[in-house]
């Protein structure tokens, strides 16, 4: 590649930045949230939703794993999937206590919910 050039791939960074933001908000998570679990500063998360920075490899993989997602889906190579995954950041943050529950409390819970939602009429 001649001297001065800059490498402009198939593939944009704002293009790959907006689908990392739209797997985030798809699983409820803060861009804070995903900085913690990946061991790096929000800013930089920030950052790379932007598109202002390039996501190296190894980072791919981080963000597949924090957004259960798969690598081609970040880079826009696969469609991606919404798994019938509710936007509500509260409603997903509940899901994942629930889910920490032991099976009779589990059972209880989904007991009530069918007893409430039969008595709002929704079926």
């Amino acid at each position: 590649m001649p001297k001065g050039k800059k490498y402009s791939g198939p593939i944009s960074e704002k293009a790959i930045g907006e689908r990392l933001r739209q797997l985030r908000l798809r699983r409820g998570l803060t861009q804070v949230e995903v900085a913690e679990k990946l061991g790096i500063d929000q800013t930089l998360v920030s950052d790379y939703e932007l598109g202002v920075v390039r996501l190296h490899g190894a980072l791919i993989v981080g963000f597949a794993k924090v957004l259960k997602a798969s690598a081609d889906e970040i880079l826009g190579l696969e469609r991606s999937r919404n798994n019938g995954l509710p936007r509500d950041r509260r409603f997903l943050r509940r899901l994942d206590k629930i889910d920490k529950l032991t099976k009779r409390d589990k059972d209880a819970l989904i007991r009530n919910l069918d007893n409430f939602l039969k008595g709002a009429g929704v079926d």
